[in-house]
């Protein structure tokens, strides 16, 4: 999609959030469901994918983990807001490459150690951005992407998430 592209739709978007906010609130679905070997089938509408763990964890490393998974949706939804906000502020990219880092100590996941967090202790994102632009509009882009990013926004910020349990007898 051309930047003139984006730049319309997005903002045609935005005019209709404006507008109509409810049209904007929606629930997103994602089921997993999990298979032999620690091997789950993730579907969200058209799209399945596979996703698992190494022998090292026990599995049969039938796909990328659930780390990869997530430290991929931050690292694709920066990149992608990034052309998005380039494209809507006309600064153009050349090319552009987001790495994720995420440390972490098993400890916690293996419940070798309450003190330990069973998830990450640090993520880091390191954006390289090849661009003709002066770097004052590629750092506003960066600035107004990230404060925009969803994905960012989930990493940084605490959720509220909440558990329902349905158990189904065995026939």
């Amino acid at each position: 999609m051309h930047d003139d592209a984006i730049r319309e739709a997005l903002e045609r978007n935005a005019k209709a959030v404006a507008l109509r906010p409810s049209i904007g609130q929606k629930t997103g679905r994602t089921t997993v469901r999990l298979k032999p070997g620690l091997e789950c089938e993730l579907e969200d509408g058209p799209w399945k994918l596979t996703v698992g763990v190494g022998p090292a964890s026990g599995g049969s490393n039938a796909g990328p983990g659930p780390g990869t998974l997530g430290r991929g949706a931050l690292g694709s939804c920066l990149a992608i807001g990034y052309a998005m906000w380039a494209a809507r502020l006309h600064v153009p990219i050349d090319s552009l490459a987001v790495e994720v880092q995420a440390d972490y100590d098993t400890r916690g996941e293996l419940g070798v150690s309450d003190d330990v967090p069973p998830g990450y202790t640090q993520v880091r994102y390191i954006v390289t951005i090849e661009s003709p632009a002066p770097e004052s509009d590629v750092r506003k882009v960066i600035a107004t992407a990230d404060k925009y990013s969803p994905y960012r926004d989930v990493f940084a910020r605490a959720n509220d998430i909440r558990r329902e349990l349905r158990i189904v007898p065995a026939v």
